[in-house]
Protein backbone atom coordinates (compact mmCIF):
# COMPACT_ATOMS: atom_id res chain seq x y z
CA UNK A 1 0.00 0.00 0.00
CA UNK A 2 1.42 3.41 -0.92
CA UNK A 3 2.06 6.06 1.69
CA UNK A 4 -0.69 8.20 0.11
CA UNK A 5 -3.34 5.47 0.38
CA UNK A 6 -5.84 5.73 3.23
CA UNK A 7 -6.21 2.62 5.39
CA UNK A 8 -9.23 2.02 7.56
CA UNK A 9 -7.23 1.87 10.81
CA UNK A 10 -3.65 2.53 11.91
CA UNK A 11 -2.81 0.98 15.29
CA UNK A 12 0.17 2.36 17.21
CA UNK A 13 2.15 0.07 19.51
CA UNK A 14 3.63 -3.41 19.56
CA UNK A 15 2.54 -4.92 22.87
CA UNK A 16 -0.45 -7.04 23.91
CA UNK A 17 -2.99 -4.21 23.62
CA UNK A 18 -1.86 -3.20 20.13
CA UNK A 19 -1.84 -6.75 18.77
CA UNK A 20 -5.19 -7.51 20.40
CA UNK A 21 -7.08 -4.55 18.93
CA UNK A 22 -5.34 -4.84 15.54
CA UNK A 23 -6.39 -8.51 15.31
CA UNK A 24 -9.98 -7.68 16.31
CA UNK A 25 -10.27 -4.85 13.78
CA UNK A 26 -8.81 -6.98 10.98
CA UNK A 27 -11.23 -9.74 11.94
CA UNK A 28 -14.04 -7.33 11.05
CA UNK A 29 -12.68 -7.08 7.50
CA UNK A 30 -11.02 -3.68 7.90
CA UNK A 31 -7.71 -2.73 6.31
CA UNK A 32 -5.36 -2.37 9.27
CA UNK A 33 -1.70 -1.48 9.74
CA UNK A 34 0.24 -1.71 12.99
CA UNK A 35 3.04 0.80 13.54
CA UNK A 36 5.53 0.02 16.31
CA UNK A 37 8.92 1.48 17.23
CA UNK A 38 10.23 -2.09 17.46
CA UNK A 39 9.48 -5.47 15.92
CA UNK A 40 6.12 -6.59 17.43
CA UNK A 41 7.34 -10.19 17.13
CA UNK A 42 10.11 -9.58 19.69
CA UNK A 43 9.59 -11.60 22.93
CA UNK A 44 7.63 -9.93 25.73
CA UNK A 45 9.50 -9.57 29.05
CA UNK A 46 6.64 -9.78 31.56
CA UNK A 47 4.27 -12.51 32.74
CA UNK A 48 0.48 -12.29 32.47
CA UNK A 49 -1.93 -14.05 34.81
CA UNK A 50 -5.66 -14.64 34.61
CA UNK A 51 -8.33 -16.49 36.57
CA UNK A 52 -9.20 -19.90 35.15
CA UNK A 53 -12.90 -19.10 34.89
CA UNK A 54 -12.08 -15.93 32.97
CA UNK A 55 -9.88 -17.64 30.38
CA UNK A 56 -12.33 -20.54 30.05
CA UNK A 57 -15.14 -18.12 29.21
CA UNK A 58 -12.95 -16.68 26.47
CA UNK A 59 -12.21 -20.14 25.07
CA UNK A 60 -8.46 -19.56 25.35
CA UNK A 61 -7.38 -22.00 28.04
CA UNK A 62 -5.03 -23.62 25.50
CA UNK A 63 -2.88 -20.47 25.69
CA UNK A 64 -1.99 -21.11 29.34
CA UNK A 65 1.48 -22.35 30.20
CA UNK A 66 0.50 -23.22 33.77
CA UNK A 67 -2.77 -23.66 35.63
CA UNK A 68 -3.21 -24.11 39.37
CA UNK A 69 -6.15 -25.37 41.39
CA UNK A 70 -4.31 -25.04 44.72
CA UNK A 71 -4.73 -21.25 45.00
CA UNK A 72 -4.31 -19.48 48.33
CA UNK A 73 -3.38 -16.24 50.09
CA UNK A 74 -1.92 -15.51 53.53
CA UNK A 75 -3.31 -12.64 55.57
CA UNK A 76 -1.97 -13.48 59.02
CA UNK A 77 1.09 -11.72 60.44
CA UNK A 78 3.09 -14.98 60.27
CA UNK A 79 5.43 -16.58 62.79
CA UNK A 80 8.24 -19.10 63.00
CA UNK A 81 5.78 -21.82 64.03
CA UNK A 82 4.15 -23.45 60.96
CA UNK A 83 1.23 -24.56 63.13
CA UNK A 84 0.50 -21.00 64.27
CA UNK A 85 -2.90 -19.78 62.99
CA UNK A 86 -1.04 -16.68 61.73
CA UNK A 87 0.41 -18.97 59.03
CA UNK A 88 -2.93 -20.44 58.02
CA UNK A 89 -3.71 -19.92 54.31
CA UNK A 90 -6.97 -18.56 52.92
CA UNK A 91 -8.06 -20.92 50.12
CA UNK A 92 -9.61 -19.35 47.02
CA UNK A 93 -11.23 -22.45 45.49
CA UNK A 94 -10.68 -21.07 41.97
CA UNK A 95 -8.20 -21.95 39.27
CA UNK A 96 -5.55 -19.45 38.29
CA UNK A 97 -3.53 -19.49 35.08
CA UNK A 98 -0.34 -18.04 33.69
CA UNK A 99 -0.29 -17.31 29.98
CA UNK A 100 2.37 -18.80 27.77
CA UNK A 101 3.69 -15.43 26.60
CA UNK A 102 4.91 -16.76 23.28
CA UNK A 103 1.64 -18.58 22.61
CA UNK A 104 -0.47 -15.53 23.49
CA UNK A 105 1.65 -13.28 21.31
CA UNK A 106 1.53 -15.77 18.44
CA UNK A 107 -2.25 -16.11 18.84
CA UNK A 108 -2.63 -12.41 18.05
CA UNK A 109 0.10 -12.37 15.40
CA UNK A 110 -1.62 -15.24 13.58
CA UNK A 111 -4.94 -13.39 13.72
CA UNK A 112 -3.23 -10.28 12.37
CA UNK A 113 -1.71 -12.30 9.53
CA UNK A 114 -5.09 -13.85 8.64
CA UNK A 115 -6.62 -10.39 8.57
CA UNK A 116 -3.88 -8.94 6.40
CA UNK A 117 -2.51 -6.53 9.02
CA UNK A 118 0.60 -4.72 7.79
CA UNK A 119 3.43 -4.68 10.36
CA UNK A 120 5.33 -1.41 10.11
CA UNK A 121 8.26 -0.09 12.13
CA UNK A 122 8.59 3.55 13.02
CA UNK A 123 8.18 6.06 15.84
CA UNK A 124 5.00 8.12 15.59
CA UNK A 125 5.65 11.82 16.15
CA UNK A 126 2.95 14.03 14.65
CA UNK A 127 -0.77 13.63 14.17
CA UNK A 128 -3.30 15.81 12.40
CA UNK A 129 -6.66 15.58 10.66
CA UNK A 130 -6.95 16.44 7.00
CA UNK A 131 -8.72 19.69 6.16
CA UNK A 132 -12.10 17.93 5.89
CA UNK A 133 -11.62 15.75 8.97
CA UNK A 134 -12.13 12.70 6.79
CA UNK A 135 -8.94 10.94 7.78
CA UNK A 136 -5.95 11.15 10.09
CA UNK A 137 -2.44 11.82 8.89
CA UNK A 138 0.46 10.58 10.96
CA UNK A 139 4.16 11.30 10.49
CA UNK A 140 7.05 9.27 11.89
CA UNK A 141 10.51 10.25 13.09
CA UNK A 142 12.07 8.95 9.87
CA UNK A 143 9.80 11.10 7.70
CA UNK A 144 7.25 8.49 6.65
CA UNK A 145 3.62 9.55 6.33
CA UNK A 146 0.61 7.29 6.97
CA UNK A 147 -3.08 8.02 6.44
CA UNK A 148 -5.99 6.22 8.05
CA UNK A 149 -9.66 6.78 8.71
CA UNK A 150 -8.94 6.08 12.37
CA UNK A 151 -5.79 6.04 14.52
CA UNK A 152 -5.79 3.77 17.58
CA UNK A 153 -3.13 4.63 20.15
CA UNK A 154 -2.13 1.47 22.04
CA UNK A 155 1.35 2.65 23.03
CA UNK A 156 0.96 2.05 26.76
CA UNK A 157 0.51 4.06 29.92
CA UNK A 158 2.37 7.08 28.53
CA UNK A 159 0.64 7.26 25.16
CA UNK A 160 1.92 9.16 22.17
CA UNK A 161 -1.31 10.98 21.31
CA UNK A 162 -4.12 10.11 23.76
CA UNK A 163 -4.93 12.98 26.12
CA UNK A 164 -5.96 12.57 29.76
CA UNK A 165 -6.94 15.17 32.36
CA UNK A 166 -4.54 15.78 35.23
CA UNK A 167 -6.27 14.62 38.40
CA UNK A 168 -3.31 14.48 40.73
CA UNK A 169 -0.56 11.97 41.55
CA UNK A 170 -0.68 8.62 39.77
CA UNK A 171 -0.15 5.58 41.98
CA UNK A 172 1.99 2.78 40.61
CA UNK A 173 1.95 -0.93 41.33
CA UNK A 174 5.59 -1.98 41.47
CA UNK A 175 6.98 -5.52 41.61
CA UNK A 176 10.34 -7.25 41.52
CA UNK A 177 10.36 -10.96 40.73
CA UNK A 178 12.59 -13.95 40.04
CA UNK A 179 12.05 -17.11 38.04
CA UNK A 180 14.59 -19.65 39.21
CA UNK A 181 15.65 -22.46 41.48
CA UNK A 182 15.89 -22.33 45.24
CA UNK A 183 17.49 -24.27 48.09
CA UNK A 184 14.00 -25.19 49.33
CA UNK A 185 10.52 -24.68 47.85
CA UNK A 186 9.43 -21.06 48.50
CA UNK A 187 5.80 -22.21 48.18
CA UNK A 188 4.14 -25.61 48.48
CA UNK A 189 4.15 -28.07 45.61
CA UNK A 190 1.59 -27.19 42.90
CA UNK A 191 0.61 -24.07 44.83
CA UNK A 192 -0.21 -20.60 43.55
CA UNK A 193 -0.07 -17.75 46.09
CA UNK A 194 -2.01 -14.66 45.08
CA UNK A 195 -1.03 -12.58 48.12
CA UNK A 196 1.22 -13.43 51.05
CA UNK A 197 1.08 -10.49 53.45
CA UNK A 198 2.95 -12.23 56.28
CA UNK A 199 5.38 -9.71 57.68
CA UNK A 200 7.22 -11.49 60.51
CA UNK A 201 10.51 -10.97 58.63
CA UNK A 202 10.20 -7.21 59.12
CA UNK A 203 11.07 -5.12 62.16
CA UNK A 204 8.32 -3.12 63.94
CA UNK A 205 9.69 0.04 62.33
CA UNK A 206 9.61 -1.51 58.87
CA UNK A 207 6.02 -2.56 59.35
CA UNK A 208 5.14 1.14 59.52
CA UNK A 209 6.47 1.57 55.99
CA UNK A 210 4.32 0.90 52.90
CA UNK A 211 3.26 -2.77 52.98
CA UNK A 212 4.24 -5.28 50.28
CA UNK A 213 3.19 -8.86 49.59
CA UNK A 214 4.54 -11.98 47.90
CA UNK A 215 2.99 -13.23 44.64
CA UNK A 216 4.40 -16.69 43.93
CA UNK A 217 3.87 -20.00 42.15
CA UNK A 218 5.32 -23.45 41.61
CA UNK A 219 6.24 -23.75 37.93
CA UNK A 220 7.12 -27.44 38.19
CA UNK A 221 10.43 -29.21 37.67
CA UNK A 222 11.98 -27.48 40.67
CA UNK A 223 11.36 -23.99 39.23
CA UNK A 224 9.41 -21.25 41.01
CA UNK A 225 8.36 -17.69 40.37
CA UNK A 226 8.44 -15.34 43.37
CA UNK A 227 7.63 -11.64 43.21
CA UNK A 228 7.49 -8.96 45.89
CA UNK A 229 4.70 -6.53 45.06
CA UNK A 230 3.36 -3.21 46.28
CA UNK A 231 -0.39 -2.84 45.75
CA UNK A 232 -0.22 0.85 44.77
CA UNK A 233 1.62 3.93 45.95
CA UNK A 234 2.51 7.41 44.73
CA UNK A 235 5.46 7.56 44.30
CA UNK A 236 5.86 3.78 43.81
CA UNK A 237 8.00 1.57 46.04
CA UNK A 238 11.55 1.40 44.56
CA UNK A 239 12.71 -1.84 42.95
CA UNK A 240 15.68 -1.96 45.32
CA UNK A 241 13.33 -2.01 48.31
CA UNK A 242 11.19 -4.74 46.77
CA UNK A 243 14.25 -6.87 45.98
CA UNK A 244 15.59 -6.46 49.51
CA UNK A 245 12.23 -7.40 51.00
CA UNK A 246 11.94 -10.46 48.77
CA UNK A 247 15.41 -11.67 49.76
CA UNK A 248 14.68 -11.13 53.45
CA UNK A 249 11.30 -12.86 53.17
CA UNK A 250 12.91 -15.93 51.60
CA UNK A 251 15.86 -15.96 54.03
CA UNK A 252 13.49 -15.74 57.00
CA UNK A 253 11.93 -18.99 55.83
CA UNK A 254 15.28 -20.64 55.22
CA UNK A 255 15.18 -20.34 51.43
CA UNK A 256 18.18 -19.32 49.31
CA UNK A 257 18.15 -18.31 45.65
CA UNK A 258 20.41 -20.79 43.83
CA UNK A 259 19.77 -19.91 40.18
CA UNK A 260 18.11 -16.92 38.55
CA UNK A 261 16.66 -17.64 35.10
CA UNK A 262 14.81 -14.36 34.73
CA UNK A 263 14.32 -11.14 36.66
CA UNK A 264 11.06 -9.27 36.27
CA UNK A 265 10.58 -5.56 36.88
CA UNK A 266 6.98 -4.36 36.73
CA UNK A 267 5.65 -0.85 37.18
CA UNK A 268 2.28 0.31 35.94
CA UNK A 269 -0.24 2.95 36.99
CA UNK A 270 -3.29 1.85 38.92
CA UNK A 271 -5.40 5.00 39.07
CA UNK A 272 -5.05 6.77 35.75
CA UNK A 273 -8.03 9.00 34.98
CA UNK A 274 -10.17 8.16 31.99
CA UNK A 275 -9.04 9.87 28.78
CA UNK A 276 -10.95 12.62 27.03
CA UNK A 277 -13.58 10.57 25.22
CA UNK A 278 -14.17 13.31 22.62
CA UNK A 279 -10.68 13.30 21.12
CA UNK A 280 -10.20 12.18 17.49
CA UNK A 281 -7.71 9.43 18.41
CA UNK A 282 -9.02 6.21 19.97
CA UNK A 283 -7.01 4.61 22.77
CA UNK A 284 -6.77 0.99 23.82
CA UNK A 285 -5.01 -0.84 26.65
CA UNK A 286 -2.90 1.19 29.04
CA UNK A 287 -3.30 4.24 26.79
CA UNK A 288 -7.04 4.05 27.46
CA UNK A 289 -6.62 3.55 31.25
CA UNK A 290 -7.81 -0.07 31.03
CA UNK A 291 -5.71 -1.40 33.92
CA UNK A 292 -8.10 -2.70 36.60
CA UNK A 293 -7.68 -0.32 39.59
CA UNK A 294 -8.55 -3.12 42.03
CA UNK A 295 -6.12 -5.74 40.77
CA UNK A 296 -3.68 -4.31 38.23
CA UNK A 297 -4.77 -6.86 35.61
CA UNK A 298 -5.59 -5.99 32.01
CA UNK A 299 -5.19 -8.94 29.59
CA UNK A 300 -8.62 -10.42 30.30
CA UNK A 301 -10.15 -6.99 29.73
CA UNK A 302 -8.27 -6.60 26.43
CA UNK A 303 -9.61 -9.92 25.20
CA UNK A 304 -13.21 -9.17 26.23
CA UNK A 305 -13.42 -5.56 25.10
CA UNK A 306 -11.54 -5.57 21.78
CA UNK A 307 -14.28 -7.40 19.78
CA UNK A 308 -17.15 -5.02 20.63
CA UNK A 309 -14.97 -1.97 19.94
CA UNK A 310 -13.90 -3.40 16.58
CA UNK A 311 -17.49 -4.30 15.73
CA UNK A 312 -18.72 -0.76 16.41
CA UNK A 313 -15.95 0.86 14.36
CA UNK A 314 -16.48 -1.54 11.45
CA UNK A 315 -20.25 -1.15 11.64
CA UNK A 316 -20.00 2.64 11.48
CA UNK A 317 -17.61 2.50 8.51
CA UNK A 318 -20.07 0.29 6.66
CA UNK A 319 -23.13 2.36 7.59
CA UNK A 320 -21.49 5.75 7.07
CA UNK A 321 -18.68 5.40 4.50
CA UNK A 322 -17.91 9.12 4.82
CA UNK A 323 -17.61 9.11 8.63
CA UNK A 324 -14.57 11.13 9.66
CA UNK A 325 -11.85 10.29 12.16
CA UNK A 326 -13.45 12.16 15.06
CA UNK A 327 -16.80 10.42 14.53
CA UNK A 328 -15.14 6.99 14.36
CA UNK A 329 -13.01 7.67 17.43
CA UNK A 330 -15.99 8.81 19.50
CA UNK A 331 -17.96 5.72 18.52
CA UNK A 332 -14.98 3.60 19.57
CA UNK A 333 -14.62 5.45 22.87
CA UNK A 334 -18.30 4.93 23.69
CA UNK A 335 -17.98 1.21 22.97
CA UNK A 336 -14.83 0.98 25.08
CA UNK A 337 -16.07 3.09 27.99
CA UNK A 338 -19.88 2.90 28.18
CA UNK A 339 -21.60 4.51 31.15
CA UNK A 340 -21.60 1.32 33.27
CA UNK A 341 -17.84 0.81 32.91
CA UNK A 342 -17.10 4.47 33.61
CA UNK A 343 -19.06 4.25 36.84
CA UNK A 344 -17.28 1.05 37.82
CA UNK A 345 -13.93 2.68 37.11
CA UNK A 346 -14.79 5.54 39.50
CA UNK A 347 -15.93 3.07 42.15
CA UNK A 348 -12.76 0.98 41.87
CA UNK A 349 -10.59 4.08 42.07
CA UNK A 350 -12.50 5.23 45.14
CA UNK A 351 -11.73 1.90 46.81
CA UNK A 352 -8.07 2.07 45.83
CA UNK A 353 -7.75 5.53 47.39
CA UNK A 354 -8.91 4.00 50.67
CA UNK A 355 -6.53 1.04 50.48
CA UNK A 356 -3.50 3.20 49.74
CA UNK A 357 -3.94 4.80 53.17
CA UNK A 358 -4.19 1.46 54.99
CA UNK A 359 -1.47 0.21 57.30
CA UNK A 360 -0.03 -3.29 56.98
CA UNK A 361 -2.42 -4.52 59.72
CA UNK A 362 -5.45 -2.90 58.10
CA UNK A 363 -4.61 -4.33 54.67
CA UNK A 364 -4.28 -7.86 56.04
CA UNK A 365 -7.61 -7.52 57.84
CA UNK A 366 -9.26 -5.98 54.78
CA UNK A 367 -8.21 -8.75 52.39
CA UNK A 368 -9.03 -11.48 54.90
CA UNK A 369 -12.57 -10.07 55.02
CA UNK A 370 -12.73 -9.51 51.26
CA UNK A 371 -11.87 -13.12 50.43
CA UNK A 372 -14.37 -14.37 53.01
CA UNK A 373 -17.17 -12.88 50.89
CA UNK A 374 -19.14 -15.32 48.72
CA UNK A 375 -17.06 -16.52 45.77
CA UNK A 376 -19.16 -14.74 43.18
CA UNK A 377 -18.80 -11.40 44.95
CA UNK A 378 -15.02 -11.24 45.30
CA UNK A 379 -14.44 -12.86 41.90
CA UNK A 380 -16.82 -10.47 40.13
CA UNK A 381 -15.03 -7.58 41.82
CA UNK A 382 -11.54 -8.70 40.76
CA UNK A 383 -12.48 -9.89 37.27
CA UNK A 384 -14.54 -6.73 36.61
CA UNK A 385 -17.55 -8.81 35.62
CA UNK A 386 -19.92 -7.60 38.36
CA UNK A 387 -22.44 -4.81 37.74
CA UNK A 388 -22.35 -1.53 39.67
CA UNK A 389 -25.23 -2.62 41.97
CA UNK A 390 -23.45 -5.95 42.59
CA UNK A 391 -20.22 -4.14 43.43
CA UNK A 392 -22.03 -1.85 45.87
CA UNK A 393 -23.66 -4.84 47.57
CA UNK A 394 -20.26 -6.52 47.92
CA UNK A 395 -18.70 -3.35 49.35
CA UNK A 396 -21.51 -2.88 51.85
CA UNK A 397 -21.22 -6.50 52.95
CA UNK A 398 -17.47 -6.15 53.34
CA UNK A 399 -17.97 -3.06 55.51
CA UNK A 400 -20.51 -4.83 57.70
CA UNK A 401 -18.28 -7.89 58.21
CA UNK A 402 -14.89 -6.17 58.52
CA UNK A 403 -13.23 -5.55 61.89
CA UNK A 404 -13.44 -2.07 63.37
CA UNK A 405 -9.90 -1.15 62.28
CA UNK A 406 -10.92 -1.62 58.64
CA UNK A 407 -14.26 0.12 59.03
CA UNK A 408 -12.53 3.11 60.60
CA UNK A 409 -10.23 3.32 57.59
CA UNK A 410 -13.18 3.13 55.19
CA UNK A 411 -15.16 5.90 56.89
CA UNK A 412 -14.63 9.56 56.20
CA UNK A 413 -13.70 11.26 52.95
CA UNK A 414 -10.20 12.43 52.13
CA UNK A 415 -8.28 13.71 49.14
CA UNK A 416 -9.85 12.73 45.80
CA UNK A 417 -12.49 10.46 47.32
CA UNK A 418 -15.44 12.94 47.12
CA UNK A 419 -14.65 13.66 43.45
CA UNK A 420 -14.45 9.94 42.66
CA UNK A 421 -17.83 9.33 44.28
CA UNK A 422 -19.17 12.24 42.25
CA UNK A 423 -17.97 10.52 39.08
CA UNK A 424 -19.83 7.39 40.12
CA UNK A 425 -23.03 9.44 39.84
CA UNK A 426 -21.92 11.67 36.95
CA UNK A 427 -19.05 9.95 35.15
CA UNK A 428 -17.68 13.11 33.57
CA UNK A 429 -18.38 15.83 31.07
CA UNK A 430 -15.68 14.52 28.74
CA UNK A 431 -17.67 11.30 28.39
Amino acid sequence: MSAAAVRDVLVLGGGPAALCIAAALAGEGLSVALLAPHDPRAPWPNTYGIWGEEVDALGLAHLLEHRWSHTVSYFGAGSSDPADPANRPTPHHRDYGLFDREALQQHWLNACERGGVELLEGKAERFQLDSQGSWSELSTADGACHRARLVVDATGHQPVFVRRPDQGPVAGQAAYGIVGRFSAPPVETSQFVLMDYRCDHLSPEERLQPPTFLYAMDLGGGRFFVEETSLALAPPVPYATLQQRLERRLAHRGVRVEQVEHEEFCLFPMNLPLPDLQQPVLGFGGAASMVHPASGYMVGSLLRRAPPVAEVVAGLLRAEPQAGSARLAQAGWQALWPLELRRKHALYQFGLEKLMRFSEHQLRAHFATFFSLPDGQWYGFLANTATVPELLVAMLRLFSEAPWSVRRGLMGMQGREPALLGRLIRPGASA
